[in-house]
């Protein structure tokens, strides 16, 4: 079959150009991360496999000459940074850094900008992006002082490229009217490369993490609100009545307060009892007769779960989760083995940014410092796979 005749599966995203802020969306609507976000929020599996793909990058954190070295004002250290940096490339296979310089052109300091904040700039004539475009919340939600702070020019900040070149912070320096009013630049990381939105890890299986978050509410309307087959309750419209004020009323036999005392899992197994005048009144239940699905749900439940463990490449635990490696110190050392040489491409997109960082440091010292990390050990103790 030629390739053309194969049917195409749609691109996850389009980047759209956005006049009004000179930017590309990320997306049509410009939500991609956000979509991402409460995808992976909904599939227990998923934020599983995320926590510990995010345990497994962080390993055993940075080295000593480095760990505990303060990177801004606010106190954060060099290691709290690296946490932050873990979670965004787990999560949006890239990472933001805000850098702080002196008029020397030196960097100063270094705050973490969370990933889903920002956007890129319409790249320019030469194809380069030049700018950041950050917002605290493109949806258009968030509040300050109850107001809600508006995707717009008034509200997104645009902030220079990362270029240690001190002429280039010199002049940008200038141009900003002095150092008080000079809002630094933004290393801005991406897996796919400069200037092009990522993909994270788990974009192949989000149809098996809606899957699973749908199995998830199949399961919990079943057991919150009727596990039994459905089934019909006829019975007598009512009996007549006269009421205090002389006027006729019908009263029902079952009423729907009595049916409602008898749905949920916390009202199984009570009695009903119904005292009738006449024996033809007696109700009569007429049940439906129902597939039993619950075998290709579970079928589908393993298939969806074993995909999303293989997308994180963490067949090993998936395998001690269903016994069928067993579960000891050393196969637990192996999984721990084999998944810390999966993250180490991670580790070192991580590495390059803090080394290209600390190599404009104002503290001369740190400019050949180490910032590799440490890989994770297994210690022992029993992990929830």
């Amino acid at each position: 079959m030629n390739v053309q005749q194969v049917k195409m599966a749609q691109p996850r995203y389009d980047v759209r150009f956005d006049s009004n802020l000179n930017m590309q969306r990320w997306g049509k609507d410009n939500l991609y991360p956000h979509h991402m976000q409460r995808l992976a929020a909904a599939s227990g599996t998923a934020e599983l496999c995320i926590n510990r793909y995010c345990k497994f990058i962080e390993g055993d954190g940075l080295r000593d000459g480095l760990a505990g070295y303060g990177v801004n004002s606010s106190g954060a250290t060099a290691d709290d940074l690296l946490h932050a940096l873990v979670n965004d490339v787990a999560r949006f296979s890239g990472y933001a850094v805000h850098v702080n310089y002196n008029v020397l052109g030196q960097a100063t300091e270094l705050h973490h900008i969370p990933f889903e904040h920002c956007r890129l700039e319409e790249p320019d004539d030469s194809g380069q992006v030049q700018h950041i475009l950050v917002h605290p919340d493109w949806t258009g939600n968030k509040t300050r002082r109850g107001e809600r702070v508006a995707v717009d020019s008034r509200h997104v900040s645009r902030l220079n490229i990362f270029n240690p070149d001190p002429r280039v912070v010199r002049e940008q320096i200038l141009m900003a009217g002095g150092i008080d009013h000079y809002e630094g630049q933004v290393l801005w990381m991406s897996t796919a490369g400069d200037g092009v939105y990522p993909t994270p890890i788990y974009d192949a299986v989000i149809s098996d993490m809606s899957t699973e978050e749908g199995l998830g509410n199949i399961k919990n309307r079943n057991a919150r609100n009727n596990f039994l087959t459905s089934a019909m309750l006829v019975t007598k419209k009512g009996t007549p009545k006269v009421d205090e004020n002389g006027n006729e009323v019908t009263e029902p036999t079952i009423t729907p307060e009595d049916l409602a005392a008898f749905q949920g899992d916390e009202r199984c197994g009570k009695l009903l009892l119904i005292e009738l005048e006449n024996a033809e009144d007696m109700p009569v239940v007429v049940p439906f007769t129902a597939n039993n699905y619950d075998k290709d749900f579970t079928a589908t439940d393993a298939s969806v779960v074993e995909r999303i463990y293989a997308q994180f490449h963490q067949e090993l635990f998936y395998a001690i989760r269903c016994g069928k490696l067993g579960f000891s110190g050393t196969v637990m050392a192996d999984a721990y083995t084999y998944y810390a040489g999966e993250v180490t491409n991670e580790q070192r997109f991580i590495s390059r940014g803090l080394t290209a960082l600390f190599a404009v440091w104002y503290d001369t010292i740190m400019h050949n410092v180490d910032t590799s990390i440490i890989p994770i050990r297994y210690a022992g103790a029993t992990t929830n796979v």
